[in-house]
């Protein structure tokens, strides 16, 4: 299997108006929805195909966020699905690419992730596939 963008997530405000737009205004599904209490934010994974084999978008909805964010602080990452995700990052920090997040489990469940950088600084999560 070939690398690919998995998703672009981006943080909203109020999730249920988030959801309504991105399904019933340009006709995504709702694809998955699940609440993180203990590190009090809620994801949902909104697109037009099954996340198999298309790229979709992740809302992110931090619970305690009272102020809207500026357009510079809502985009959080790019997604892309890698075989080898240990493997990736040894080869990306030989590089000298920087890697904020080395590859580990995600803190309150799920994926092996890591975190990048491109040469801007715009993240990219490394997802295990």
């Amino acid at each position: 299997m070939a690398n690919r963008l998995l998703h672009t997530m981006i943080r909203v405000m109020d999730m249920d108006k988030s959801i309504d737009f991105y399904t019933r205004h340009l006709g995504m599904k709702l694809l998955r929805r699940k609440d993180y209490p203990s590190g009090e934010f809620t994801l949902a994974f909104v697109g037009y195909g099954d996340e198999d084999d298309h790229a979709v978008i992740e809302l992110t909805h931090n619970w305690g966020r009272k102020e809207p964010y500026e357009i510079g602080t809502a985009f959080g990452h790019l997604a892309i699905g890698v075989e080898d995700i240990y493997g990736t990052c040894d080869k990306l920090a030989k590089e000298g690419v920087k890697i904020p997040r080395p590859a580990g489990p995600m803190a309150h469940g799920g994926s092996v992730i890591a975190f990048v950088e491109d040469p801007d600084g715009y993240k990219i999560e490394l997802v295990q596939k």
